[in-house]
């Protein structure tokens, strides 16, 4: 008799062989004939119950260029496994062709000459068709946010978040869990929450004082759809104090809680689920050690590490989707429930090529509305890219973005090393392209931008490089607390991402004069995004539009500054 799991594995291998993960399909289409918004959208439905996956958004709510890394490093158990494969070897996998339209939306080579091609991607209202799509085809489906939705753009931040509430209310979505979303504030949070026409679910929001589960957080929600009853739950990040500043909401903790989970599981089992879908923001890899441990999950769809892949993963039973950033993609799930089992199912990850797929114009008119007050500012030409300079975000260790920060708090801040927040948000400006404000704010809006700037010893930088290293690269997935690695201006260093915490950075240089990091000497350090409360200096913004300014033209090396061993 064949197991569950062979039974899904074999779902997988149908699923690669007969398209019903599509994406390398239209992948291969896409090198052969120009794109459609049928051939994007196009679904073999399947089974009796539809999810709709959307995550990481970061308030951008019109299409933007987004290139993703070039390198993503899996440690231990997952090294070489999904999501830590790029480039050439991701395409491999996938059976993905050089030059596509997946090999533009999936990888980085070649990233600014295919954007001119195929053009910007995401829109909430080019979201908004694709769902509206798939609901005429599956009325019941449910449309399930992973958070980091409130956060990240200049009208997000003038609006405390309500330019996304306003949006994304129109797009009626079932559910949502929450990470960047608290850094409003727990009062702003707790006011919005209290509002939404849909659920708001973290099983591992916790009060605080009380150490036990709030009401205004519940840990999962009902839904009937296709005549079987769906639990979904909630898990919001579970590292928010550490990554972000505890005092912005001091009433909440967090946590993995896995055991929780497994009680909760367990609980809605009881009450007669019939499939039970994590809504996560784990991260993947630690929501792929978390469905090893907690049993009776179908299906986790998963946010924070932006990976976007064209297949769902299997641990056990359970099968791990991820749906990119930015609003990039879509990802669709249809389920096969029979008895309370999941016995198949059917996935798509969805491209949203906005030249391609026609928005929504009654959510374009809304999102103009949003942004109306703000027009002037948001246009503001501050400078332009040179002809051979991308700025992007993403990689383990640096992005152009970030280099251009750390020259403006060298310069603007007068420091001897630059300090910039390894976090994964943040559109790419292709080169030759002007940068406005918005695009400025597109990579440093957040509530603590104070950019700092203060004396620290080598022995203390050593400590602060080492500290984030393991949050990145410690074997064990649960140590994984923060995004990719702080990046450094004026600073080089070797790192070997296989020695253990303490020992995996060495030969710290201050470039500008080319000698060792000495462990005993001060230096003047500038950096920004201090999760210590009353942090002064001026916000991140103002310090890169006025290093932007002065240089009219933006043109960076190839940052060669950290040499990576141990991979």
């Amino acid at each position: 008799m064949i197991s569950r799991r062979d039974f899904l594995q074999a779902s997988m291998a149908a699923t690669a062989l007969y398209g019903a993960s599509s994406f390398g399909n239209w992948g291969k289409l896409a090198a052969q004939q120009a794109l459609t918004q049928d051939k994007l959208l196009e679904f073999d439905t399947f089974g009796n119950v539809s999810l709709i996956h959307i995550t990481d958004i970061h308030a951008q709510l019109k299409p933007i260029y987004f290139r993703e890394p070039s390198i993503n490093i899996g440690m231990g158990d997952n090294s070489g496994a999904v999501p830590h494969v790029t480039g050439a070897d991701f395409r491999k996998l996938y059976g993905i062709d050089d030059g596509s339209a997946s090999a533009y939306a999936l990888t980085y080579n070649d990233f600014s000459a295919l954007a001119q091609a195929y053009g910007k991607m995401g829109g909430l209202d080019r979201v908004s068709t694709v769902i509206n799509q798939i609901r005429a085809d599956r009325p019941d489906a449910l449309l399930l946010d992973g958070g980091d939705t409130w956060h990240g753009s200049y009208t997000c931040y003038q609006t405390q978040g309500q330019d996304m509430v306003n949006v994304m209310n129109a797009l009626k979505p079932d559910a949502m869990t929450f990470h960047w979303e608290f850094t409003l504030g727990s009062d702003r949070v707790n006011e919005i929450v209290e509002g939404l026409p849909f659920a708001a679910l973290g099983q591992n929001i916790f009060d605080a004082e009380w150490d036990e589960p709030t009401e205004l957080f519940p840990p999962y929600k009902f839904f009937e759809t296709g005549g079987v009853k769906v639990a979904v739950i909630g898990q919001a990040f579970p590292y928010m104090p550490i990554a972000n500043p505890g005092w912005m909401f001091p009433e909440y903790t967090f946590g993995i809680r896995d055991e929780r989970m497994q009680e909760m599981v367990d609980e809605v089992r009881a009450q007669g689920a019939e499939l039970v879908v994590c809504l996560s923001h784990n991260g993947f890899d630690v929501d792929k050690q978390m469905a090893g441990i907690v049993t009776g999950i179908d299906v986790i769809l998963s946010g924070h590490t932006h990976d976007a892949l064209p297949e769902p993963v299997l641990v056990g039973e359970t099968i791990i989707v991820a749906s990119g950033s930015n609003g990039k993609f879509v990802s669709r799930v249809d389920l096969d429930v029979q008895n309370g089992r999941m016995m198949g199912f059917r996935h798509k990850l969805i491209p949203i090529f906005s030249d391609v797929i026609a928005p929504d114009q009654a959510i374009t008119a809304l999102i103009d509305e949003q942004r109306a007050p703000y027009a002037e500012q948001l246009s503001e030409v501050i400078g332009k890219t040179a002809d051979d300079t991308l700025l992007y975000r993403r990689g383990n260790f640096n992005g152009s973005w970030d280099d251009l920060i750390c020259d403006a708090l060298l310069s603007e801040r007068e420091a001897d090393i630059a300090l910039s927040p390894g976090v994964r948000w943040g559109p790419s400006i292709l080169p030759g392209q002007d940068i406005t404000r918005e695009d400025i704010w597109n990579v440093t809006s957040m509530t603590y931008p104070e950019a700092y700037r203060t004396e620290m010893t080598g022995e203390f930088l050593h400590v602060v490089l080492e500290d984030v290293a393991d949050n990145l690269f410690n074997p064990d997935p649960y140590y994984q607390q923060g995004g990719d690695m702080v990046r450094t201006g004026g600073l080089g260093y070797r790192i070997d991402v296989s020695k253990p915490q303490g020992s995996r950075i060495t030969e710290m240089t201050l470039l500008k004069t080319g000698e060792l990091i000495d462990p005993a000497k001060t230096y003047q350090v500038a950096g920004w995004a201090s999760v210590n409360q009353g942090t002064e200096g001026p916000p991140i913004w103002d310090v890169v539009e006025s290093h932007i300014r002065k240089l009219g033209t933006v043109s960076l090396a190839e940052n060669t500054s950290v040499i990576v061993e141990g991979v």
